[in-house]
C-alpha cells in the first residue's frame, strides 16, 4: 500500500498496513544507516522545523538526525528562546515558521491535542513529538519495531507495560501499535495508575496490581517512569515505596521469562522503576530501543513526503 497521510498525530487512528508500511520502511533505511554512507536525498530542499514547546533530549535530537540523514535543513526552535515565552500564540508561531517554507513542523507539547488543532490550519506536514499524556506516536512506533526485529513477529505476544499507565502517552502510543498488530498487552501499576477502566479500549488488554502475574508470562516487558510533571497530586505515597513494589529488581526477573525482552522508553531512573543490572543486562535492549528510533523517525518523514518504502529497498 502506499501512505495518504498528511500529517502523523497519533497511533489510535491507523489501521495494521498502514503501521506495517511504516515498520518495513524503517527496517529499510535501518539497513540504509548500517553502510558508510547514511544519506539518503529524500528531503533534499525540504526544512524540517524542530518546534519542541516541552523540554526533550533523545526524541529532539533523534527527529534532527533523521531530517539531517534524509538532507533536510533543519531548524530547532524551543519555547525558552522564542516568542512563545512573550505571549506569542501556537498558531502565530507556525504561520510565521510557514512563511519562512518550512515544510515540515515536528510538534511536543504538553497541551494534549496541541498537533491535531495545528494539523487543522498548517500547510506543512505536523508530526506528533508528544501531547500532554495523550500520545507519543513514534516512540510506540520504535518500541513496536523492536519488538518485532527481536522476536521476529508481533502477532500473539504477551507485552507486559508496567508502570505509569494512566497519565503515560507512551503507553497509549504502544497500547494502539500492539494490538492493532495482534499482540495481547497487559498494564500493571499501583491502582492508582492503572485503573480497571483500561481494558474497555481493548479485548486483548488486561488489567493487573499483582506484579508476579503481569511478569510471568510477558514475552516483553516494558517499564515506564512516574509522570511527576503530569500528576496534579500524588498518586502513591513514595519513590521508594514504588520501587520496593513495582520496581523491577533481581528477585523479580526470577519471574521473568529467560528470552523476555526488557525495554524503557527513557529516561531511565534507575533503582526506581529498574535495578542497573538490569538495564545492562543481557535481555535490555534499551539502546536499541534508540538506534531504532533513528529509522522510525526516517521512516515518518520519507513517507509523509510522498515516498515510497520501495525506493529506500532499492539503494
Amino acid at each position: 500500500m502506499n501512505w495518504n497521510r498528511r500529517h502523523l498525530l497519533d497511533l489510535q487512528s491507523l489501521s495494521a498496513e498502514e503501521l506495517t508500511l511504516i515498520l518495513d520502511t524503517a527496517r529499510h533505511f535501518k539497513s540504509l544507516g548500517e553502510r558508510p554512507k547514511k544519506k539518503f536525498p529524500a528531503l533534499l530542499g525540504k526544512t524540517v522545523v524542530n518546534l519542541f514547546v516541552e523540554p526533550s533530549t533523545r526524541t529532539r535530537i533523534s527527529f534532527e538526525l533523521a531530517a539531517v540523514r534524509l538532507s533536510a535543513d533543519v531548524i530547532n526552535f524551543t519555547a525558552e528562546a522564542s516568542s512563545l515565552k512573550k505571549g506569542e500564540t501556537l498558531k502565530d508561531t507556525v504561520r510565521n515558521l510557514e512563511a519562512l517554507q518550512a515544510d515540515f513542523v515536528i510538534l511536543r507539547h504538553s497541551a494534549s491535542g496541541a498537533p491535531h488543532f495545528l494539523s487543522r490550519f498548517a500547510r506543512a506536514h505536523v508530526v506528533n513529538a508528544g501531547d500532554g499524556a495523550h500520545e507519543h506516536p513514534t516512540q510506540g512506533l520504535l518500541d513496536t519495531f523492536t519488538i518485532r526485529e527481536k522476536k521476529g513477529r508481533l502477532a500473539g505476544l504477551n507485552v507486559t507495560i508496567l508502570g505509569d499507565i494512566l497519565y503515560s502517552r507512551v503507553a497509549r502510543s504502544n497500547i494502539w501499535a500492539l494490538v492493532r498488530l495482534g499482540a495481547k498487552v497487559t498494564l500493571c501499576g499501583p491502582p492508582t495508575l492503572v485503573p480497571r477502566q483500561l481494558e474497555s479500549l481493548d479485548p486483548n488488554i488486561r488489567v493487573t496490581w499483582n506484579l508476579e502475574e503481569a511478569l510471568r508470562d510477558a514475552d516483553v516487558v516494558n517499564l515506564l517512569r512516574i509522570q511527576h510533571e503530569r500528576q496534579r497530586v500524588t498518586m502513591f505515597p513514595s519513590i521508594g515505596e514504588y520501587a520496593a513494589l513495582f520496581g523491577l529488581n533481581p528477585a523479580r526477573m526470577k519471574w521473568v521469562k529467560p528470552d523476555a525482552l526488557i525495554m524503557h522508553p527513557g529516561p531511565i531512573n534507575r533503582g526506581v522503576e529498574i535495578e542497573s543490572d538490569i538495564a545492562d543486562g543481557d535481555q535490555s535492549v534499551i539502546l536499541e530501543q534508540v538506534t531504532n528510533g533513528l529509522a522510525v523517525r526516517m521512516a515518518v518523514l520519507f513517507l509523509l513526503n510522498g515516498g515510497r518504502s520501495g525506493e529506500v529497498a532499492g539503494t
